[in-house]
């Protein structure tokens, strides 16, 4: 069930300088992102919409909506169709390390939910091939999953496994890590070779993500071995990039 429309109190904005050099739509920002901090408007609250907002605050909706999107690309706010602007715990950040998005999600407090949108056995292609190391026209595992956190879509995340894993349970998909159960099976994963970008989402992308048809979206295409230098799995996984972000520590050698 959706939490109520929340009515920010008017008393938050009392102060608000209308001639002063710092514009509204900023001032406006500040004092929603500090109710956010403060636990006013806790995880999971929905704003008014911009009209009603504007109308008590004798602002117009661009000023609104502007201030508002300030806090959407901040990971502090999103907005979701049907529901309206929604509070969230702010963006996960993932260390470029051998970590899967079930435990960077875990990591932060929150609870992972997967939906198994596909998963099927079919033949290996010459990129598979290439990137997990198998004959060409075995048999693969190909599970396409849209991972979510507190109802809000975060990444869609598609992998191609060896023919050794394709009695992989789309029950247990639904409700671990891939990497949670490939450690199950005895598998150890060592490192990985990874690459990192961003492009315009598709059409059912955009959809899936709750996005705008042609926004931007992460990118993350990751070949995992073990400690045999096995390749066990490959994966193209796409991220809305106001809710996840990568992060990485560079050393002067």
């Amino acid at each position: 069930m959706s939490a109520p429309n929340q009515a920010l109190p008017v008393d938050m904005f009392i102060d608000l300088d209308r001639s002063g050099p710092v514009p509204l739509y900023f001032q406006i920002a500040s004092r929603i992102e500090a109710a956010i901090h403060d636990g006013t408007l806790p995880p999971g609250s929905r704003l008014e919409n911009e009209v009603a907002l504007g109308n008590r605050l004798g602002l117009s909706r661009p000023t609104i909506r502007r201030a508002i999107q300030e806090l959407v690309d901040k990971g502090l706010l999103v907005r979701r169709r049907g529901i309206g602007t929604q509070v969230v715990h702010g963006k996960v950040s993932r260390s470029v390390e051998l970590t899967s998005l079930y435990e960077d999600l875990e990591r932060s407090g929150r609870t992972p939910e997967t939906r198994v949108l596909s998963i099927e056995t079919g033949e290996a292609d010459e990129r598979v091939v290439e990137e997990l190391g198998v004959d060409a026209g075995s048999a693969v595992l190909h599970i396409r999953r849209l991972r979510s956190a507190g109802g809000v879509p975060i990444a869609i995340l598609d992998n191609v496994l060896p023919p050794e894993f394709a009695d992989l349970d789309p029950d247990a998909l639904a409700k671990h890590g891939l990497y949670q159960l490939l450690r199950a099976r005895g598998v150890t994963m060592r490192v990985a070779k990874q690459r990192i970008g961003a492009r315009d989402a598709t059409s059912q992308e955009a959809g899936l993500l709750d996005i705008r048809k042609g926004s931007a979206v992460l990118t993350m295409s990751r070949t995992a071995f073990d400690n045999s230098g096995r390749a066990v799995e490959w994966g193209q996984h796409c991220y809305r990039p106001d809710l996840y972000s990568f992060e990485m520590t560079l050393v002067e050698r």
